[in-house]
């Protein structure tokens, strides 16, 4: 139960906790009154009666409260979502990086049967040059996607480049540059 002045005097709190009320156009002295206003609903009208001052009960509405919670849910936690996210990336890298070390094994086995056969003619290296190709291919694709880094990629392809230029050097089909120029002089 709710209480309205009708004169604009004064306005009180639902439970007042003082024992006198003081306004301009009234004075009001009504402890007994303010004490069985915190704890009845059934009020008098006569007890708020002195002057023009008059206080009515008015009835409140008979809906029921309703206690809402602020948070109606759980959110899923980040640090779950980070772990799922570290997952997937980290089978993503998994198979980048397998497809780059498979191709690269390829093309060291294919340089190591050259390099070992006695009677082998330059063009059997061609087929070896488009597994090289392959294989940088692959390298590239890591590093772009962030599974391998950048400096590491470069070092890969160098390191199949060397080898590639070893066996045509064992073979006789390649002349480095500083050989040649000290042959001619």
């Amino acid at each position: 139960m709710a209480l309205q002045c009708l004169s604009p005097c004064f306005a009180l709190p639902q439970k007042p906790k003082i024992s006198a009320v003081n306004a301009s156009c009234c004075t009001l002295s009504v402890q007994r009154a303010f004490r069985s206003l915190s704890f009845s609903d059934n009020l008098s009208q006569n007890a708020f009666v002195k002057g023009n001052c008059f206080l009515v009960p008015v009835e409140k509405s008979p809906r029921r409260n309703v206690v809402c919670e602020a948070a109606p849910g759980k959110k899923p936690d980040s640090a779950a979502k980070r772990a799922r996210q570290a997952e997937k990336r980290r089978l993503y890298n998994k198979a980048k990086k397998s497809e780059m070390r498979t191709r690269m094994k390829k093309v060291l086995e294919a340089l190591d049967t050259l390099k070992k056969k006695g009677d082998a003619e330059s063009e059997e290296i061609l087929p070896i040059e488009k597994l090289i190709a392959e294989a940088y291919s692959a390298i590239d694709k890591a590093v772009k996607s962030g599974s391998l880094h950048r400096n590491t990629g470069a070092h890969r392809k160098s390191r199949l480049a060397r080898r590639k230029k070893a066996v045509e050097i064992h073979h006789g089909w390649y002349t480095p540059a500083a050989v040649a120029a000290a042959a001619e002089a």
